[in-house]
């Protein structure tokens, strides 16, 4: 088993309920962590035997910056289902959060973590 760490991918999405967010798009930070079985990248050094990490961001940012969400939960869960159709991934853990979202706090943020289901 082995880990993969994304931190601080900055996108822009809808998000929110409350009519001042209504048809804006904010600034939104997702930070992962993936838990993947090992297909002998380790020791080959074969990038074709590694987990494409611009391939998963790629498809999160296709993903949160073609949709409007209400809500930061809704997000993660999207962006979790998303990575757990990966099936050298066994686990996801993945946080949003979202700058500003209180007048006197840094940021707000949700996070998740799922496990791919035994068969």
């Amino acid at each position: 088993m082995a880990t993969i760490s994304i931190k601080d991918l900055l996108l822009r999405t809808q998000v929110g309920f409350n009519p001042h967010e209504l048809g804006k798009k904010q600034d939104i930070v997702i930070n992962l962590v993936i838990d993947y079985s090992l297909n002998g990248e380790e020791d080959s050094d074969e990038p074709e035997e590694a987990l494409d990490y611009r391939d998963i961001c790629k498809t999160i940012i296709a993903l949160v910056e073609s949709k409007s969400y209400n809500l930061l939960e809704k997000i993660a869960n999207d962006i979790t289902g998303l990575l757990l159709q990966y099936q050298r991934v066994q686990r996801v853990t993945v946080e949003v959060d979202k700058p500003h979202a209180l007048r006197f706090s840094k940021s707000v943020s949700f996070s998740i973590t799922k496990n791919r289901k035994a068969n």
